[in-house]
């Protein structure tokens, strides 16, 4: 027997990757290893052929069917029996993917102290994944019942083992405030498009809290029981709104989980999400999942949204990005297991219960509705479209009947109760009105089906009529083209379903609110011409037989798999965080410091309001209050120079750290304050005669463009939209920078900076990696040293076209004195980590701030460095993508590294 390991292709994934570190690569050449590194498109199509190899020879050796539930010594499972159970293939080294939902694919009823009796529970996603066998899978989820004595647990837990299922025990109370409050009467609702709840609205905001940490308690548990059975090498896959907030706690316990999120309702737009009172934390909780998966690209795009216009992140084609974190986001149509259906037809009970079905119904079109007795099923819609109908049609009185499935869900509800007894109304009346003592055009039924039953309705059906009002999938339209292969029935399907967008083309579509539309489709279904059909029917049956749940499930995990791959490879151009240890060793070993810090977003106090953005407190950045004190401390040893260096105006940093002896230098260095508090001109005088026409340019665009506001500087102005809706001002932003381009900037001497929400224009050559050469020289004037400076810690939260401050004290490439140097950032990782290297020195020039202004790197500034490699620390704060050396994640790991380093101050 051939080793076949339907995941071993995981393996050309994670090859890219070891080559890659063998290679010993920089990151800068990560994009010319096409020889080596697939693309992405590449990787997943290989896999794909791959996976389609292992299903054909898996075939071979087993079978693609038949009825014996037994290979070897291995029970499996066989399909269409009242006892349907989880089919296992038998083991042939798959991948594990422990499958984490809210109940198990078994109900559970206890029949002694000891004893249980499973049985297969209905569903949309039970009936997606019965068909998955490529994987090794192990179900995680909640039994449906209260156990409390451990005899009731192990033996529970026992019985399920033998249905490779998992159970996590939660008690009464919490079912009560995680699943019957949180899940059902919040999420769901909004979810689907009804809101919040309405009534007694006062006592429903006071249970919102206690509701959702009900809901995050809830989802610990689960956590913890993945946990205990997490195999490294796992695939865990957590479905639906009821854990949203299983992909944090899991990450929280193991970053190196790989972790998948799929939601199996719509997901509302970012206006209806936005009420939400947890909203924030829902989503951030979810964007911690490797990959987040939707039904249909509509539930993806409001998800992006979501998370734009709420948290305000960015939202990219491939996901959500959040400082260089990619959370990839796509559409992954769930199937079913149609051969399951096909099968089931041509068992001889069904053929005989089909047969039955035909002579009762002799003489009329059959149309059927299989629904949850639920308000979003539009089931009163889609009866009063069928009373249009046959007031429009008295011809079809005896010749066509509604077959109504009506499956009971939450009974005890008031607002199901309500909408039975209105169903039961108006079908009540249809049928006292178009009835006879023979016939009637409604039968409708509150119950469920069994599979065989529900295989023969089906196969006798001439017209399927599915009006959701809102749907994530509805898989009923699925089941029914799989059972149509001889009677080729029309599908009617609301377009507001999310198999509208995969069945849409062969079914007809339809708005379940607009009731006249619905019955003019049923009239047009029940008189198509039969090649019409066969045609639409041809459509649909090859979607739902190539898109099958097997299909499904294989197409996530091998896009999971392959992000996991992609984030290691994007991780490899993310610096390191800095180790706060080794750079005060190095501080306090050197004799001549120099600190450069910048300020936004680097110095400043943390804004947290609870909300996304405080505009009127970050329009006034403010110190840290816990800097100051350190950054005084610093400012007096003598053998330090601290530099503040801000793109800012004066006015802002003079505000800020007026009381203290520090140098500033504002608006990218142009302006520099000495510490004895002078403000001088730092560059020489610059052409601005372009000023007002861009003013003018950026009022217009200030005015038209909500929340957004522009800053007059000097020698810069500023239009920042970061508090606008963010697709708007992107839009306004575009619009701008062609305007500018055509005009106003044509001709002048200035340049555009371009930031993830802001568009600067400033004059040429003013940066902050220019105005570090001039502030050196500023600083050995007036401090009239001799003794070069040997260490250098830069520290900011700067724009990329800023950056070349970092790069500045990086040693030149392709010269003696850098022979055995590599940038940082791009080369080995012991030049991060603190290896020895070789000193940037060269001769001291006279103490004149003339021979250190206008000159060139070579010329001046390298003069006053006698800096050794591993005494430059350069750190981005929250930008990942940076060419600094380090990372530091917020401003209060700014805060901490200098009042640690203050600390060793003698």
């Amino acid at each position: 027997m051939k080793n076949i390991r339907s995941c071993e292709e995981i393996g050309i994934l994670q090859h890219d990757l070891d080559e890659l570190q063998k290679s010993d690569m920089h990151a800068d050449d990560y994009k010319n290893t096409s020889a080596i590194l697939r693309t992405r498109l590449e990787r997943l199509l290989k896999e794909r052929e791959l996976r389609k190899s292992s299903r054909s020879q898996i075939d071979d050796l087993y079978g693609n069917g038949g009825t014996d539930n037994t290979i070897g010594n291995r029970k499996i499972f066989s399909s269409g029996t009242n006892d349907e159970e989880l089919r296992i293939r038998p083991p042939i080294n798959r991948q594990r993917l422990l499958v984490v939902a809210n109940r198990l694919p078994v109900s559970a009823t206890r029949k002694g102290d000891a004893s249980w009796q499973l049985e297969m529970s209905v569903g949309g996603l039970v009936s997606a994944l019965l068909g998955i066998t490529e994987f090794e899978t192990r179900w995680i989820g909640w039994a449906g019942v209260n156990v409390t004595d451990e005899i009731g647990k192990k033996s529970l837990t026992e019985a399920l083992a033998d249905k490779r299922c998992i159970p996590v025990f939660l008690d009464e109370d919490l079912v009560n405030l995680y699943y019957n409050g949180y899940c059902n009467n919040i999420l769901w609702p909004l979810f689907h498009y009804l809101g919040l709840p309405q009534e007694d609205r006062l006592a429903t905001t006071r249970s919102f809290q206690a509701q959702f940490d009900g809901y995050k308690k809830a989802n610990q548990l689960f956590a913890d029981v993945v946990s205990e059975h997490y195999i490294e090498g796992d695939v865990i896959w957590c479905h639906d709104y009821h854990l949203m907030f299983l992909p944090k706690c899991l990450k929280e316990r193991n970053n190196k989980m790989k972790v998948g999120w799929f939601l199996h309702t719509p997901f509302p737009s970012s206006e209806i999400h936005r009420t939400l009172p947890s909203r924030s934390e829902l989503l951030r909780a979810v964007l911690v999942a490797d990959l987040v998966g939707f039904h249909t690209y509509d539930y993806a795009r409001h998800f992006v949204s979501a998370c734009t216009r709420i948290l305000g992140l960015e939202g990219t084609p491939d996901g959500v990005e959040d400082q260089g974190k990619l959370t990839r986001v796509a559409a992954f149509p769930i199937g079913i297991d149609p051969g399951r259906f096909i099968r089931a037809i041509q068992l001889p009970q069904i053929k005989d219960h089909i047969k039955e079905l035909e002579e009762r119904f002799a003489g009329r079109k059959v149309m059927l509705g299989v629904d949850r007795l639920d308000m979003i099923k539009g089931i009163p819609q889609k009866i009063l479209a069928f009373e249009k109908f046959l007031e429009e049609n008295p011809d079809w009185h005896d010749k066509v009947v509604l077959l109504q499935i009506a499956v009971p869900t939450r009974t005890d509800v008031p607002e199901y109760q309500k909408l039975t007894c209105q169903v039961h109304e108006i079908v009540g009346r249809i049928n006292g009105r178009f009835g006879s003592l023979t016939t009637v055009p409604i039968h409708h039924l509150d119950r469920s089906l069994d599979f065989h039953g529900l295989c023969a309705l089906y196969a006798i059906t001439d017209v399927a009529l599915i009006t959701s009002l809102r749907d994530g999938m509805n898989l009923v339209s699925y089941e029914f083209v799989a059972c149509q292969a001889s009677k080729k029935g029309v599908l009617i399907l609301s377009e507001f379903a999310g198999a509208a967008q995969s069945l849409g083309a062969g079914a007809i579509l339809v708005n379940p609110w607009n009731i006249t539309e619905v019955a003019s489709s049923i009239a047009y279904a029940l008189n198509m011409p039969a090649d019409e059909r066969e045609k639409r029917h041809h459509h649909n049956f090859v979607h739902v037989t190539t898109h099958t749940s097997q299909e499904w499930a294989e197409t996530f995990v091998s896009e999971l798999n392959d992000t996991i791959v992609e984030a290691q490879l994007r991780i490899r151009q993310i610096p390191p965080l800095l180790q706060t240890e080794d750079a005060t060793e190095r501080y306090l070993d050197s004799s001549n410091r120099l600190l450069i810090l910048g300020f936004n977003s680097t110095l400043t106090e943390p804004v947290d309001t609870g909300r996304r953005f405080d505009q009127f407190k970050e329009m006034e950045p403010r110190l840290h209050p816990e800097a100051k004190e350190a950054l005084k401390r610093l400012c007096d040893d003598p053998k330090t120079t601290v530099v503040i260096l801000s793109g800012t105006h004066h006015s802002v940093l003079d505000k800020n750290f007026g009381e203290l002896n520090i140098w500033l230098a504002a608006e990218h260095g142009v302006f520099l304050r000495t510490p004895n508090k002078k403000w001088t001109r730092n560059l020489p005088q610059l052409h601005m005669d372009w000023v007002d026409s861009v003013k003018h340019v950026f009022e217009y665009f200030t005015e038209r463009t909500p929340r957004s506001q522009f800053e007059l500087r000097e020698t810069s102005l500023v239009w920042n939209y970061k508090y606008a809706d963010i697709e708007f001002g992107r839009l306004q932003a575009k619009d701008m920078l062609q305007h500018l381009c055509t005009g106003p900037i044509s001709n002048a001497s200035v340049e555009v900076v371009q930031g993830s929400r802001s568009v600067e224009v400033r004059a040429t050559g003013v940066t902050k990696g220019a105005g570090i050469k001039r502030i050196l020289g500023q600083v050995i004037h007036y401090k009239d040293t001799r003794e070069p400076i040997d260490y250098v810690l830069c520290v900011g939260h700067f724009l990329p076209k800023d950056e070349d401050l970092y790069t500045f004290f990086e040693p030149e490439p392709q010269t003696p004195v850098r022979s055995s140097f590599s940038s940082p950032v791009n080369g080995s990782s012991s030049d991060r980590n603190g290896s020895t290297g070789h000193k940037k020195s060269h001769p001291f020039p006279p103490s004149n701030s003339n021979n250190v202004s206008n000159g060139g790197r070579k010329n001046a500034t390298p003069s006053i460095l006698d800096l050794n490699s591993n005494n430059y620390f350069s750190c981005a704060v929250k930008r990942k993508r940076s060419s600094a050396r380090y990372l530091l994640s917020s401003s209060a790991d700014v805060v901490s590294l200098l009042k640690k380093t203050a600390d060793v101050l003698p």
